[in-house]
């Protein structure tokens, strides 16, 4: 299967340039981060071992500690497209090594690794069967692929709200559920486990929402976006028109994570 997203996916080089920016203030708002990678971990498969790992898009270097903790015998890199990212994490450890790399493109060598470790960082990819190639290319017989990302339909209440405004693109486009699903099927590696989840969050107002998608690098980055300022009468319809949507806890965003672990096959 070829991967061909419903539309294009952002530039890397803003994505790594925005998560660069926003490296000093990730970790005060990523608590959906935190719960989505922790659970990722406790996805992988009881009793595996690694003596070597990959944090893949490690950002601040929360979950390579995590890591180094599971596999404390191991040696880990912490592996990112932003700089800026690995500037912030380097100091706080839990790598050997901190190296600015491609998920599509690993500078790594073939059966070097047990372990790909990537928590919503591979949502940024263009081409999810060019990161399945490398991950099976650059796994040991018997490594493991863990990985989470998001789907389509996550923050559909901020598209949809939108929609209501204007015809531009204002939210992140994310891969389908049954694209991840044939992706893995095709891509040589054993699927050990794979589903979708949904997970809401509730904001108290959308300045709230909208500030923490930016403090995270993860504000609007699509082909598409309007450029400029967007003018306060946009902003006053889509704040009308999200409203709409408030419940007692809030105002609602959906957000769905797909987590999937893969095996190579001992040959």
């Amino acid at each position: 299967m070829t991967d061909t997203p419903q539309n294009p996916l952002p530039d890397k080089r803003r994505v790594a340039a925005s998560f660069s920016r926003a490296a000093a203030s990730y970790d005060e708002v990523a608590g959906l981060q935190r719960a989505v990678g922790s659970e990722l971990l406790a996805r992988l498969p009881a009793g595996m071992r690694a003596q070597r790992w990959v944090d893949l898009g490690s950002g601040t270097g929360h979950f390579s500690q995590a890591l180094a903790e599971r596999f404390p015998a191991g040696q880990g890199m912490a592996l990112d497209l932003a700089e800026g990212m690995l500037r912030h994490a380097r100091p706080r450890g839990g790598a050997a090594h901190f190296v600015c790399g491609d998920a599509e493109h690993l500078p790594l060598a073939g059966a070097s690794q047990d372990l790909l470790f990537s928590s919503l960082a591979l949502q940024w990819c263009g081409d999810f069967a060019a990161v399945l190639a490398e991950a099976r290319r650059v796994l040991r017989p018997g490594g493991v692929l863990a990985f989470s990302s998001l789907c389509a339909g996550t923050l559909q209440e901020l598209q949809d709200s939108w929609q209501a405004v204007d015809g531009f693109v204002h939210v992140n486009h994310f891969r389908r559920f049954r694209d991840y699903r044939q992706l893995c099927a095709d891509s040589g590696l054993d699927v050990l486990d794979l589903r979708l989840e949904t997970c809401v969050l509730y904001y108290r107002d959308l300045r709230h929402l909208a500030h923490e998608l930016k403090a995270l690098g993860a504000h609007n980055l699509n082909p598409g976006r309007p450029d400029g300022l967007t003018g306060r009468a946009r902003v006053l319809a889509l704040v009308e028109a999200y409203e709409r949507l408030r419940t007692p806890q809030g105002l609602p965003a959906t957000w769905l994570p797909v987590y999937g672990v893969l095996r190579r096959r001992a040959e």
